[in-house]
């Protein structure tokens, strides 16, 4: 069985109605690889849902999430949920964050949707079809020049001791750019290019589920989306990812480069 995304804004607006109802309560919060990366009661009560909903509508499909992991081995249809994208910014009652769902079918996301429950936002593409915000048509900025446009990116949990931290690439863009903004979800990042609300962004070591619903938002709407090698497949691992309209892509790319 196939979902249609009517389907898939759905399930991940009804996820982000739990988001919203928790908001700014007391939160259990727990640590999980280090003491930046953070998960909650509500992550966990988020992801439950969409997975008893999947499995109840798509029992022979492969489910991979955030806390959890791999449900299954169907590899020809297969979803990527991060129940809760920017659990540091919730736990501290910012009001940044979202839900973010694909869906895939034999490698390649074919539908996805990430869904802001505070602005009720919910961004969605279909892959040839297009991209849209609350079913108006997005398109991506058409910022021409590096020294005209505002960019994004975000950090890895372990950057006080990672080699490849993004610091460095930070300061060269600060100093290029209008500025650089670190918004803490990377899945938004992405729709905000498609909206074109910013005009680049790049980050390093992400996971897929952070990345596979925003990124084909963003092409859909017009953006180039590469790995930071340049490369069309930025979910290989490990997943990396420059984002921005196709003249300004390769500037972005050439900074990373060194050039």
């Amino acid at each position: 069985m196939t979902p249609t995304l009517s389907d898939i804004e759905i399930l991940a607006q009804q996820a982000g109605a739990i988001l919203r109802a928790h908001y700014g309560r007391t939160l259990k919060v727990q640590h999980k690889s280090t003491i930046i990366d953070l998960v909650t009661e509500v992550d966990y009560a988020s992801e439950k849902f969409i997975l008893n909903q999947l499995r109840l509508q798509y029992p022979e499909h492969q489910i991979i999430t955030e806390e959890s992991g791999q449900h299954g081995t169907n590899h020809t249809q297969t979803w990527l949920i991060d129940p809760l994208d920017g659990t540091v910014n919730y736990a501290h009652g910012i009001p940044i964050f979202c839900v973010s769902m694909a869906y895939a079918e034999n490698g390649q996301i074919k539908m996805g949707v990430v869904y802001d429950p505070m602005r009720e936002e919910c961004f969605s593409a279909e892959r040839g079809k297009g991209a849209w915000l609350n079913g108006t048509p997005l398109r991506v900025g058409q910022t021409s020049e590096l020294a005209h446009s505002l960019l994004v990116t975000g950090f890895p949990y372990d950057t006080g001791t990672a080699k490849e931290n993004n610091l460095d690439h930070y300061a060269r863009f600060a100093v290029r750019s209008q500025g650089v903004r670190r918004l803490g979800s990377a899945a938004l990042d992405l729709c905000y290019i498609g909206a074109g609300r910013i005009d680049g962004y790049w980050e390093l070591r992400l996971n897929a589920w952070d990345v596979a619903a925003g990124g084909l938002v963003a092409e859909e709407a017009g953006a180039r989306v590469t790995s930071i090698r340049g490369e069309a497949d930025y979910l290989a691992p490990p997943p990396s990812i420059i984002a921005a309209n196709p003249t300004l892509h390769p500037q972005i790319l050439a900074v990373l480069r060194g050039e």
